[in-house]
This record gives structure tokens, C-alpha cells and sequence, in this order.
């Protein structure tokens, strides 16, 4: 292996999301040489086309149950509110464009060197880096990181073409009166309520037998039904033949027979992880069948100065999880901060929302996951109409759930549906992590009145 003299940099990042600037960031407070190169805008999925215009959108579709419930309140709005689809969207571009730019700041900051471009492998410590028609530059790094995340895709079929991705949901140039949406991840069912929200008749496909695989089955059920209590139309065991366009809009023609109109069809039916193009095969890098990359629990692949983070591993597709991995990676390789202990990712007990009205929030084992790694368990939950809607006359129910390991009292998972999901659940998480048990949650006094305080007066057990 060459000396460290013979490198330029100590760490080279390809990829300016989330997970890869935290990475160069703290890599460099460490004291290391860093660079990075993005092709694209700084931020990754997540700020341009990810979590944070999705939250957005979902803030600006709250705002039509509000105008709606506040009629129990009191309220006289004068007229019927209305929404400004394009302004909206200049809105959005305008708070992304400024998250783009704090994370250009943070590299500055830093003293990472920011490269505008497309990076790939020309050797095993040798990365290119091109822009547009200029000459590219070359480089030697002693580590590289991956950190290109992924892509959603549509699977070829006739008419494939006519749909989109998620990616273009925000910039839609006309606010669809009709979706269709296909999939039933999460992707697709926040899409689904929060284009309902904003006004839009919403039907969302899914091949399978209910939404949301992998959640909690008894969390996907109460999710479904409110869903369609808002008005979102859902049809299971239903998938596309084609999709053909129709005097401007799209008609898709379902596999069982039948067809459906909309203005617009979006395709929400998994992503691809991005390593394209990157030169991996080049150097020998391990790939999954998937095409993510493989690596070991210190995010390094096989070979031994290549490492990867975030969503292009296939491990949990989650901002979080991608900072974790950076920060456990920048302590494997350049040491904790002064005073800290030395990171190593752990996947369990990671907590997560899905922004669907209303949104889910979970941390820990399902109920089927809980029975299978512990046989004896104990369930609580209870659903119930928030007072909220007490006067605002919504049928709209919220759901708590808490999965307790029999033997050990301890509880391993715990779910809600219900409004501020994932505000209430990250709370909870840090107990989950901590080891609480049921008596604890039992001896915690209640904040009165709030959903949240289900979870701690939960008294009688529903099954084992």
C-alpha cells in the first residue's frame, strides 16, 4: 500500500447527501483531508426530492383538515380556501434552494474541498472526477466513501413512459385533479394522502394484500381504513396492464380488466440503489444481487479502503440511518471525538413515521416479529377519537400499541397512528433503547390531555 504521502486526500466522498456530508464534515474536524464531489444539488434525496419537500407538502395538506375542522371551533372562513399550486412550488424551491446552500456552507466550513461533478473508480485509490466538457481531474485518496444513495424506478411495461416517479411529484406543472398511484409503500401511500389533501382524487394501486408490507399488520389495517375514511380510494390484489394517453391525460388499464382515468400516474413501486457509472466492478468492489454494495459492520467493503454509507448499501433506506452510518464510519476510521466513545452503527430499536393522514410513527419489533424472536408476548392497545375532534366532528380515530416480551416485561415495540405520530414516538424511542419495561411505562405519570399519554395508561391487557 502506497505511503500517505503518495495521497492527496485522506478520505474522498462521492455522493452530497445527507449521510456523505456528515461524513466529510466530522472527518474533517478529525483532522483528515477531505474531499467531496456531488454531481447534483448538495442535500441529496432527502432535501431536494426526499423528506423535506415530502414534509412540506404534507404540512400544506394539513391545512385543509384545519380549514375544515375549524368550523367546530367557531371559525368563519369567508369563502371556500383555495390552494396556489405554483406557489406552493416557488415556496418549496425557495427553502430547498437555502438548505442547498447550508450544506455548500458546512463543506466550506469545514475546509472540505467541494468538487461539482461526476465521480468514478479508475483504480482502487484512484478517483476521476469529470465536469461537463472541461478536462477531468484526477485524484488519490488512502479511503474512498460511496455515498450516491438511489433512484426510484418504473418497471417496463407498455405504456411505462406515460407515468412518474416521486421525484416529480413537487414540480407537477399543473396540480393533478386525478392520481393514480401505484405501490403501496410509504412512498406511495404519503403521496396518496398528501395529494388528497391538497385537493386531488386520489386511487392507490397495490398488487398485495394490504399496504405497508413489513409494518405492523394491525397498523397497516387501522392506516388503510383511515385512509379511506378521508376519501383516499385504495384497491388491493390490483395491478397494471398498461397505460395509454387519452386526449392529454392517461388511462390505465388494469390486469383484472377494467380501466381508470387521471391526470397523472405516478409509479411508486421501489427504488434502485445508484452505483452506476461509479467504476466498482473496476476495483473488485462485492455487489449485492441488488446492486448495493456490500459491506461489514464497520461500512467497509472488501476491499479494504472502500467503504459505503446510506441507502446504496440496502440496508434501511433512512436519513438517520445514513448519518449514524457516517459518523460510526468516520470513528472506525479516523477515531472518536476527544472525550467520546467509539461509535458502531446499531440497527435495532431505529425508529420511523410514515407522513400518511394520519401518519404512523413506530419504534421496535411488530407484533408477528415479537412473537417469532420470543414466543411469549403480551399486547396492549387501544384506539380511540382524539379530543381534538371532539368539536371539529372528523371520524378520523387514533391508534396506540405496545408489545411487551412476557418473560422479561420489557417492551419491544410499540406503534401509533394517529396526529404527531412521529413527534410522540421519538420520544418513546429513547425508552425503547433504554430497555423500558411495561412497569415503568405504568409508573410514569401521564401528560393530561394528549394521545400520548395512552402509552403509559394502558392498563388491560388485549392478547398474549
Amino acid at each position: 500500500m502506497p505511503s500517505s504521502d503518495s495521497f492527496d486526500y485522506d478520505l474522498f466522498v462521492i455522493g452530497g447527501g445527507s449521510g456523505g456530508v456528515r461524513a466529510a464534515r466530522f472527518a474533517a474536524t478529525r483532522g483528515a483531508r477531505v474531499a467531496l464531489a456531488e454531481n447534483d444539488l448538495m442535500g441529496g434525496t432527502c432535501v431536494n426530492v426526499g423528506c423535506i419537500p415530502k414534509k412540506m407538502y404534507s404540512y400544506a395538506a394539513g391545512y385543509a383538515e384545519g380549514f375544515a375542522d375549524s368550523r367546530g371551533y367557531g371559525w368563519q372562513l369567508p369563502g371556500t380556501p383555495t390552494l396556489d399550486w405554483d406557489l406552493l412550488k416557488v415556496r418549496r424551491a425557495e427553502a430547498i434552494r437555502y438548505l442547498n446552500d447550508v450544506y455548500e456552507r458546512l463543506m466550506v466550513g469545514a475546509q472540505v474541498r467541494r468538487l461539482q461533478g461526476t465521480a468514478r473508480f479508475l483504480d482502487a485509490h484512484t478517483v476521476e472526477v469529470r465536469a461537463g466538457s472541461g478536462a477531468p481531474l484526477t485524484f488519490r485518496a488512502r479511503h474512498v466513501l460511496v455515498a450516491t444513495g438511489g433512484k426510484p424506478w418504473i418497471p417496463e411495461f407498455p405504456g411505462s413512459e406515460l407515468a412518474v416517479t416521486s421525484d416529480d411529484m413537487f414540480d407537477l406543472p399543473v396540480f393533478p385533479r386525478r392520481l393514480v398511484v401505484v405501490g403501496g409503500g410509504y412512498i406511495g401511500c404519503e403521496m396518496a394522502s398528501i395529494f388528497h389533501g391538497l385537493g386531488a382524487e386520489v386511487t392507490l394501486l397495490y398488487r398485495g394484500e394490504q399496504i405497508l408490507r413489513h409494518f405492523d399488520d394491525e397498523v397497516r389495517d387501522f392506516v388503510a381504513e383511515e385512509m379511506r375514511k378521508a376519501g383516499v380510494a385504495i384497491r388491493t390484489n390490483t395491478d397494471v396492464a398498461r397505460i395509454e394517453a387519452v386526449a392529454g391525460a392517461r388511462r390505465v388499464h388494469l390486469k383484472a380488466g377494467g380501466t381508470l382515468d387521471a391526470d397523472v400516474v405516478l409509479y411508486a413501486t421501489g427504488r434502485h440503489v445508484h452505483t452506476q457509472g461509479l467504476g466498482l466492478e473496476r476495483v473488485g468492489v462485492a455487489l449485492a444481487k441488488t446492486g448495493a454494495v456490500q459491506v461489514d459492520r464497520h461500512l467497509t467493503t472488501n476491499v479494504p479502503h472502500i467503504h459505503a454509507i446510506g441507502d446504496v448499501v440496502g440496508r434501511k433506506e433512512l436519513t438517520p440511518v445514513a448519518l449514524a452510518e457516517g459518523m460510526a464510519l468516520v470513528d472506525h476510521l479516523f477515531g472518536p471525538a476527544a472525550g467520546q466513545a467509539k461509535r458502531v452503527m446499531d440497527y435495532d430499536n431505529i425508529p420511523t413515521a410514515v407522513f400518511t393522514h394520519p401518519p404512523i410513527g413506530t419504534v421496535g419489533l411488530t407484533e408477528s416479529e415479537a412473537r417469532a424472536r420470543y414466543g411469549a408476548i403480551q399486547v396492549f392497545r387501544s384506539d380511540f377519537r382524539p379530543l381534538q375532534h371532539a368539536l371539529s366532528g372528523r371520524s378520523e380515530r387514533t391508534l396506540v400499541k405496545l408489545v411487551v416480551d412476557a418473560a422479561s416485561d420489557r417492551v419491544v415495540g410499540l406503534h401509533m397512528v394517529g396526529a404527531d405520530a412521529g413527534e410522540i414516538v421519538q420520544g418513546f424511542a429513547v425508552a425503547i433503547k433504554s430497555g423500558a419495561t411495561k412497569a415503568q411505562f405504568d409508573q410514569t405519570l401521564p401528560i393530561h390531555p394528549t394521545s400520548a399519554e395512552e402509552f403509559v395508561t394502558l392498563r388491560q391487557m388485549t392478547r398474549t
